[in-house]
């Protein structure tokens, strides 16, 4: 009988069989203080057991990941097609199917999230009971500012079941049904934008709203309340202070829940009286208006509210009631102003108008550009100005130079830097020192040699993708924004018609040759943008396959247009199209974003198109189309 191995003698046999280097103590020390702290983002004054034994997995799974990428490297990752036969297809897009890097689970602060239930008035107050549960986990990731050494935390939400399944719904045949409400559950973080024209769109997107606020809601309170990071007891209690550490910007009306949100927990938990919480919450919340369109301005059928949301459609017609009690203290006797300004909306479907309980709740108020913001004032907000205008403002949007200029057009970037430095990169406004440059040969040549040189690698990036020769001394004409009818794609469409049929009259007539790009995605329920998509692919189809028109005239549909395509459009373009009707176009971005890389802007007066013509001299812009007063006055007409 051999006698037992000691323990030195075990790891030297696992050490001789390669499985693990354990015999290296101070370098699996080295891995797991790494992986503590850099992988687990935790500390040994905040680390618990089993971030421990976190830590040490991690460190043995090192020794393991060589093989397991080499085993796993058969998998491949394909983008999801997103046209097909000339139509918008949508195809789930499974981006973490294989995880992602950047971001770090953090289950030990998953947070409950009621839905459905009643309310109960008690002596202590209301009590939202017999609710579903719906966990939120937080997934962070960091986001890291530009040579300052600070890094940020974006915090997403994922929906999980309480439980997996039902155990006794299991255990009697009914597997159907014991997995059914775990689905309902993380169906909520599994799409992102469902197809809202049908009543269950309708909920699911409510609820993906509330989720959101909910958890975030919470996650903020616990940290307002503890005193240090990691630390879970809570410490402030007094809420005086709450507006002073936390700003809840709610973008759009989406995260609109939050107020009423807010006031359950200090009316409802925190034991607060109603106006010292009101007056916390206005404090703490601010709006911002992204659209003037009736049909992106959210208002949610009373019925649904109702049953999803009791307790906070009860809140919300406690503030509508004294919302009103203001409005009508201001202007006494004007009724006709009570039903336009009431946050409850009456009619065959009673709804809840929640623009109206943004700005009701909020201490500031603010349009994406300056023409947007005075709209604002003029028309659909035009009552709650004249009731409280100091919360009214402007806040123009803007973009990152790092990511629009350094990142994707480094050519562009150190033409500029060699002529004025490296501060205009997180300083805009230095590239004023350009202005001496403008008559300087050298300069504007080294320009067009940087746009020559994009056209020619997109040009090939697109014969790559979609098999089509495209002329790289062709003027780039590029429009890439999402498919709406405000946005005009039909107007460009006409424009190329209008051009190929030039062609078609005059075969041997001077054309100067141009490629039509149009990118964008539609709303999965909106079908005439569907259908503005496929008359794009249509009139492609025709013009790309003309031996008469040859390559004077291109025309692609740019499909699955995201980021990293729009990384190489931008760099690329010689001719931006900013063609929506005046006054409906909030700001855009994506206008700033070609002008940023040295494109010309085609463009009517409207959302930032206004303050980028006082910027670049109107004499630099190609203007055309009517103003905002003049839309105005056709309407009335």
């Amino acid at each position: 009988m051999s006698r037992p191995l000691s323990d030195q003698e075990k790891r030297k046999q696992i050490s001789v069989r390669g499985l693990a280097g354990v015999e290296n103590v101070t370098e699996l020390k080295k891995n797991f203080n790494r992986h503590l702290h850099f992988t687990l983002v935790k500390d040994r004054n905040v680390a618990t057991p089993r971030d421990y034994y976190f830590a040490l997995a991690h460190t043995v799974r090192d020794h393991l990941v060589g093989r397991w990428i080499r085993t796993q490297q058969h998998y491949y990752e394909k983008d999801p097609k997103k046209i097909s036969g000339g139509w918008q297809m949508e195809e789930a897009d499974d981006w973490l199917r294989y995880g992602n890097p950047w971001e770090k689970a953090r289950p030990e602060f998953t947070l409950p999230v009621h839905f459905y239930g009643h309310v109960e008035h008690t002596s202590q107050g209301a009590k939202w009971v017999d609710t579903q549960v719906v966990l939120a986990m937080p997934y962070d990731t960091p986001v890291p500012g530009y040579r300052n050494n600070v890094v940020n935390t974006m915090r997403l939400w994922s929906a999980k079941a309480p439980n997996d399944f039902n155990l006794k719904d299991f255990n009697v045949g009914g597997y159907i049904q014991a997995v059914l409400d775990r689905n309902l559950a993380e169906n909520i973080s599994r799409v992102l934008y469902p197809n809202d024209n049908f009543f269950e769109g309708k909920e699911l997107r409510l609820k993906q709203e509330y989720f959101v606020v909910a958890a975030t809601l919470q996650d903020i309170i616990r940290r307002f309340k503890s005193s240090k990071f990691g630390c879970r007891d809570p410490v402030r209690t007094n809420f005086d202070a709450f507006p002073d550490k936390v700003a809840i910007q709610l973008n759009d009306t989406h995260p609109s829940l939050a107020i009423p949100e807010l006031m359950r927990i200090l009316v409802d938990l925190e034991r607060m009286d109603w106006d010292k919480a009101w007056d916390v919450t206005v404090r703490t919340c601010a709006y911002t208006n992204h659209t003037v369109l009736p049909e992106a301005l959210e208002r949610w059928p009373v019925h649904l509210l109702e049953t999803l949301l009791p307790r906070h459609l009860q809140i919300i017609y406690e503030i509508n009631q004294r919302f009103l009690n203001r409005v009508a203290a201001t202007f006494p006797g004007d009724v006709d102003r009570l039903r336009r300004m009431s946050l409850v909306e009456e009619g065959a479907v009673k709804r809840i108008n929640m623009a109206h309980l943004c700005i009701a709740g909020s201490h500031a108020v603010n349009g994406v550009a300056r023409i947007h913001s005075e709209i604002l004032k003029k028309t659909i907000f035009k009552e709650f100005y004249e009731l409280e205008p100091h919360k009214f403002q402007n806040k123009t949007n803007g973009i990152t130079p790092r990511r629009w200029l350094v990142l994707c057009n480094p050519g562009l970037a150190e033409v500029i830097a060699e002529r004025i430095g490296e501060d205009f990169i997180s300083d805009l406004d230095q590239l004023r020192k350009l202005l001496s440059f403008v008559d300087d040969e050298a300069f504007i040549r080294d320009v067009a040699k940087v746009k020559q040189e994009n056209k020619l690698k997109f040009a090939a990036y697109l014969e790559r993708e979609y098999k089509v020769h495209i002329n790289p001394n062709s003027l780039f004409d590029i429009q890439v924004k999402r498919i709406h009818e405000y946005k005009r794609q039909l107007l460009n469409c006409l424009h190329v018609i209008t051009l190929y049929n030039r062609i078609k009259r005059e075969p041997n007539k001077f054309f100067v040759p141009r490629t039509v790009m149009i990118g964008g995605k539609a709303a999965p329920g909106y079908h005439m943008a569907k259908m503005i998509i496929r008359l794009i692919t249509a009139i492609g189809d025709v013009v790309n396959h003309d031996p008469t028109v040859g390559d004077r005239l291109r025309v692609i549909f740019l499909e699955n247009y995201r980021v990293s395509l729009a990384e190489k459009v931008i760099p690329a373009a010689d001719l931006s199209e900013q063609i929506s009707t005046a006054g409906t176009e909030a700001s855009g971005t994506g206008n700033m974003k070609f002008m940023l890389n040295g494109a010309l802007t085609i463009g009517t007066m409207d959302g930032a198109n206004v303050e980028m013509a006082e910027e670049a001299g109107e004499e630099n812009f190609f203007i055309f189309g009517m103003r905002v007063e003049d839309v105005d006055k056709l309407d009335q007409r």
